[in-house]
């Protein structure tokens, strides 16, 4: 069972910025986000700050983010290194297949990998997660190398805050239009 503690989850700054963001892209008209929320059930509280010490997740989560972006739904889950490379045990067997079966449904799945060490972001479509998690199953490596994250994908952070990944979703949208969904990586 999984358990959360007073230090926090990791990479909430990432999701400030993707919250910021789809706030933006929600005002703007451009595309609807909700935040899914990971259940938890509490075991310690902290009654004088009002804040939860201790918890474990009740269920397997599916991903971060829900949405639609002009009538094409989206999902997608937000991940955070300081290495140079995203290790796969930052992604759960159960996010994958959800992420899978989505994608099935003519949807867009993918991971907003943000490398700290370099300051970039980058889109990470199912495809090349999927190449990678099958790899690891059968003895290859246990993380995505910094090298299989497509300059062409890379999120740029705006001046005004915003991590314009719509872009991104754009590009792959074409990629898969003149490529095949399949062969885009």
């Amino acid at each position: 069972m999984a358990y959360w503690n007073s230090r926090g989850l990791r990479g909430s700054d990432l999701e400030e910025i993707i919250n910021f963001t789809n706030a933006q892209y929600r005002r703007k008209g451009l595309a609807l986000f909700q935040k899914i929320p990971t259940p938890i059930t509490p075991v310690e509280v902290d009654n004088q700050k009002h804040t939860i010490t201790l918890a474990y997740f009740d269920q397997s989560s599916t991903v971060d983010y829900m949405g639609v972006v002009q009538g094409i739904p989206v999902c997608f889950d937000a991940k955070e290194t300081a290495q140079k490379h995203l290790p796969l045990q930052n992604i759960h067997e159960h996010q994958l297949l959800f992420m899978e079966d989505f994608q099935a449904q003519k949807g867009i799945a993918f991971l907003l990998v943000y490398f700290s060490a370099m300051d970039e972001y980058y889109f990470l479509p199912i495809e090349v997660l999927r190449r990678y998690w099958q790899a690891a199953q059968t003895g290859g490596r246990k993380s995505i190398p910094y090298a299989a994250f497509e300059r062409r994908y890379e999120i740029r952070r705006q001046r005004n805050g915003m991590l314009h990944y719509l872009e991104a979703i754009a590009k792959y949208l074409e990629a898969t239009e003149t490529e095949g969904r399949e062969d885009t990586c």
